[in-house]
């Protein structure tokens, strides 16, 4: 099972797309979650519109706050360009990446596309990325903590014991 995080300040836009590829576009066992620092009162409404035009409905999603607590268990958190707002939620220290994108609001449909594409071209690149390799752990490596280290561990090598002779 492999958990990716996509976060940014008002999960109305970029993350809310970005996991809504996630969804549709990953394997069995993957788990998508979205929120944001600050989350606003309702998404976008251009970015549920193009969204609708890429065959994805967002129309039934709503902003969602996340916190520390949230992100401990995951293998991957994206934030969507939060650090340069000075509002970067990532205290987790895992694999943890910023994908700097614009932020749709008050943007033009046409831009608001630009955005979505982008963010599509970055979720199937990533998604790629942790796809299994012949007998591989699907979950990126990053800079996984100890407890992610162990639980990528195969069960038999994680469970035995030394027992004294």
């Amino acid at each position: 099972m492999v958990t990716i995080a996509f976060v940014c300040v008002e999960n109305a836009g970029r993350s809310q797309m970005a996991a809504g590829f996630a969804r549709a576009l990953a394997p069995p066992g993957v788990t998508v979650l979205s929120g944001g620092t600050r989350p606003a009162s309702r998404l976008h409404p251009v970015v549920v519109e193009t969204m609708l035009e890429a065959g994805i409905d967002l129309s039934r999603e709503r902003p969602k706050m996340i916190g520390p607590a949230d992100l401990a268990d995951c293998d991957v958190v994206v934030t969507m360009g939060c650090s340069e707002e000075d509002v970067c939620p990532a205290h987790f220290r895992g694999d943890a990446r910023d994908w700097a994108l614009p932020d749709p609001k008050n943007r033009t449909r046409e831009e608001v596309r630009e955005i979505r594409d982008e963010i599509e071209r970055r979720v199937r690149d990533l998604l790629q990325e942790m796809a299994p390799g012949e007998g591989s752990d699907p979950r990126p490596r990053g800079n996984a903590t100890p407890r992610q280290r162990e639980a990528r561990q195969p069960a038999k090598s994680r469970n035995r014991r030394t027992r004294p002779s």
